[in-house]
């Protein structure tokens, strides 16, 4: 169901940041969707209220455990606010530095011989003692063992603790070795001056695109807001592009009813592939447009492809 709106600047601080948002009057807003367990009472209001939608926990979660699908939510919130950081630098023109720290665990095949042992958004730091520069230095090196050979990992776990693990290679889909994780780069900005988020218990990738604005607000002194207040969702790529999200009609909801007057939305390409799976899919900004139409706000909605166009908007408008 809708969520809450949050003003993004009461989360992001940017050391000796020029823009004071206590003269700011307007605010950047993310938007969240709200989950509970179904009830009796609950399935019965979700018949009856609109943006409110019942779905398995199988639907929602696959087969990961309550604490891997936390973990994931977390791993995602921080990718997030890192890939905002390095967009909102790029933009302003500031100096950064990217630091690899390893690799991020989003997977362990029930083949591994680390099953169980590996978890969801531990990060991998090196490799029978040995630290690589990348990720592909790491798996050109796994692939280089001899499948079944014993090796031990060396991660960070969840609480940041130094950890090493001993197993041994198996036989993935190139039919080379491997240690049968799923994984993706873990890398840090190092900025001057320093960013950092506090987003509390909130989750996901989707407030990517809003993080980028404040920081970049924050970065150049720029009011984008002008008084006014403005919501909006998005995952934020590497290359600037804003992300497909989920449930936009309920953060639509939740923007309206707390007043905002913009809402930034991901005008995202369907593609033949994704038509092909869901011949009626829609794209987020078509879906924003509908869910408004159906709430008969008077809020904007502002289709987006790239933090870019945001900005833009936001400063000619």
């Amino acid at each position: 169901m809708p969520g809450t709106t949050e003003n993004v600047g009461t989360m992001v601080k940017v050391n000796q940041a020029p823009l004071s948002k206590k003269s700011e009057k307007g605010s950047l807003n993310l938007t969240t969707v709200s989950m509970m367990r179904a009830t009796g009472a609950s399935l019965i209001y979700a018949a009856l209220t609109d943006f409110t939608d019942v779905y398995s926990k199988e639907d929602m979660m696959g087969t990961q455990s309550d604490a891997d699908y936390t973990r994931m939510n977390a791993f995602y919130m921080a990718s997030a606010q890192n890939a905002a950081i390095y967009e909102a630098f790029k933009l302003a023109g500031k100096p950064f530095d990217l630091e690899y720290k390893g690799v991020y665990v989003l997977d362990v095949m029930k083949e591994s011989t680390f099953k169980n042992v590996l978890h969801i958004a531990d990060t991998v730091t090196g490799v029978n003692e040995q630290s690589f520069k990348s990720s592909e230095a790491l798996m050109a090196y796994i692939k280089s063992q001899k499948i079944g050979a014993k090796i031990s990992v060396q991660y960070l776990d969840e609480s940041g603790m130094s950890k090493s693990a001993d197993g041994k290679t198996i036989k993935i889909s190139d039919g080379k070795a491997g240690i049968g994780i799923t994984l993706v780069d873990h890398t840090a900005i190092k900025s001057t001056p320093e960013v950092t988020i506090d987003a509390g218990s909130i989750g996901g990738p989707s407030a990517g695109m809003m993080f980028t604005l404040e920081i970049y607000a924050q970065l150049t002194g720029q009011d984008l807001t002008r008084g006014r207040e403005i919501a909006g969702t998005g995952t934020i790529e590497k290359d600037g592009k804003i992300g497909r999200i989920g449930g936009i009609d309920k953060k639509i909801a939740t923007a309206s009813r707390n007043g905002a007057k913009i809402f930034l939305a991901p005008d995202d390409e369907i593609t033949k592939e994704m038509k092909k799976a869901e011949p009626d899919v829609k794209s987020n900004y078509q879906e924003a447009l509908a869910a408004a139409k159906k709430m008969n706000t008077k809020m904007k909605i502002v289709p987006v492809k790239t933090v870019q166009d945001a900005i833009d908007y936001l400063e000619k408008s």
